[in-house]
């Protein structure tokens, strides 16, 4: 049962095949056996699993079962849970039980869906590697006889779908934490257009740029996820007022005359020949089914990583603040002054890289170097944001890489950050923008997998679906399995 999508355990639940609490236990049972080398929980919530699932036995002995009744799924742990604790991966929140539910959380329990725990994170998902949570590094599942990374910093959340110890797991992307771990995990992770989802309860990183999105092995599981994910909520201040349509509805729908976008930018001398041929491969498949394929310049993309990193830690330097000793979290002992408090309990509570990131984004707000910086970085963004919008003029959807590589080695990049926040090259560009993004599997390199990004307009996620889905239907890269699973 661990290797059916969503849809068909909905359809085996439904047909009385299995019950929510069987499937629920054998999940479980998986997590206690595989999850102790793999390590993508930090929570496993196995009584109050087994509780919902019950449950939602019950509710469909009624006849009022939906097609989420006893589905099991993961969380983030960056998502407030109540009565369990939400730690986002930090020494920081080790003690915090949540009093509430975020909406993402909320909205699945109403729909009858069964959550098994809470996955692990690079520390406040700062990170691409799953190297910065204090509750240790999560090990890509496709790994041999090295340990690889999983990718960030949703990587528990990648590991644990692509290990089969959950059918899916929700996530979060401000830089392309969804879509990295999903190229290098061989899932499918979409990001949405920023406000499509509440971040209500999702603990902030750097708050106009992050955005929750499921992550699944199927483009259709995607879908049925971002179905109930999406909607307004007035509890967000960003969440947007528009309709959301059912995202299965057109996933079938042929793309035959859709116009696709090659950004020059990403199809250039640095792409290796490995990436390149895949990426080719997948274009080829498209093609077939009757895509047209266009070149195309966005020519302020080469700023990305530097405006993000300037943009994103100086929104964590505010968002960070709050953690400090006094009202939740982490407190350092016997403190001897106000001062020592706050000095204490944040050098003991946060990580390196968080602490640096704090740092930096205090340092670009500044008096003097504001202007020099933020603004400049600032501006920076509305460019990238401009070419996007030019280059959706004569194109639907734009295709590129998700990531440089397939999945690297442990500490082999933890020396030099900027080695490390290369990683996110060619996804960050869309969250600047506040666009919908996506990545599937696209092949293999050196027998790990790789993936395929595809960028759409605002709001245009049922596109997206709709040509995932469609080249899913004729490849079958996301039906692949680490062999240790």
């Amino acid at each position: 049962m661990f290797n059916k999508t969503v849809k068909e355990l909905s359809k085996g639940l439904a047909a009385g095949e299995f019950s929510s609490f069987e499937l629920t236990q054998l999940y479980l049972d998986r997590i206690k056996n595989l999850d102790s080398k793999i390590n993508s929980f930090i929570t496993v919530t196995e009584e109050s699993a087994l509780k919902e699932a019950k449950a939602a036995d019950e509710l469909r002995a009624q006849g009022k079962a939906g097609i989420w009744t006893g589905i099991p799924l993961a969380h983030k742990d960056i998502f407030c849970t109540q009565g369990i604790k939400t730690t986002c991966g930090s020494k920081m929140l080790d003690n915090f039980i949540s009093p509430y539910d975020a909406t993402l959380v909320t909205n699945f329990k109403n729909e009858g869906a069964v959550c098994l725990g809470k996955t692990n994170m690079d520390e406040f998902a700062m990170g691409s590697s799953n190297e910065t949570s204090y509750f240790g590094k999560v090990v890509n599942p496709w790994s041999s006889d090295i340990e690889l990374v999983p990718g960030g910093s949703s990587g528990g959340s990648a590991a644990s779908v692509a290990a089969r110890l959950t059918p899916i797991a929700t996530a979060t992307d401000t830089g392309g934490s969804i879509r990295q771990p999903a190229s290098l995990c061989g899932l499918t992770g979409l990001k949405p257009t920023y406000g499509r989802v509440s971040r209500y309860g999702m603990i902030a990183f750097a708050s106009s740029l992050d955005q929750a999105g499921p992550m699944a092995r199927t483009a259709e599981d995607a879908a049925m996820m971002l179905n109930v994910m999406s909607g307004y909520d007035a509890k967000d201040s960003t969440s947007i007022q528009k309709e959301v349509p059912d995202y299965t509805s057109g996933i079938n729908d042929s793309i035959k005359g859709l116009k696709i976008g090659l950004p020059k930018e990403f199809f250039n001398e640095h792409l290796s020949p490995e990436l390149q041929s895949v990426l080719q491969s997948a274009i080829n498949v498209l093609e077939s089914l009757g895509a047209e394929f266009k070149e195309i310049t966005l020519p302020h993309s080469d700023l990305s990583v530097p405006a993000y990193y300037v943009i994103a830690p100086a929104e964590c330097s505010a968002n960070l603040s709050r953690f400090d000793g006094v009202r939740f979290g982490h407190r350092c002992e016997n403190p001897q002054d106000l001062m020592d408090l706050y000095l204490r309990s944040r050098s003991e509570g946060f990580g390196q890289e968080v602490k640096r990131r704090i740092l930096i984004g205090t340092y670009a707000l500044s008096a003097g170097y504001y202007d020099a910086y933020y603004r400049k970085a600032q501006q920076v963004r509305r460019l990238i944001k401009n070419d996007f919008v030019e280059a959706f003029k004569g194109v639907d959807l734009i295709l590129g890489p998700t990531s440089p590589s397939e999945a690297f080695a442990f500490n082999s990049k933890g020396d030099d950050p900027v080695q490390m926040y290369l990683e996110d090259i060619f996804t960050i560009s869309t969250n600047l923008a506040g666009l919908p993004g996506m990545s599937l599997p696209a092949g293999l390199i050196n027998g790990l997998p790789i993936g395929m990004q595809l960028i759409g307009n605002y709001f245009d996620e049922a596109r997206m679906l709709n040509v995932a889905h469609q080249y899913q239907s004729l490849t079958d890269w996301h039906t692949l399995a680490p062999k240790n699973c």
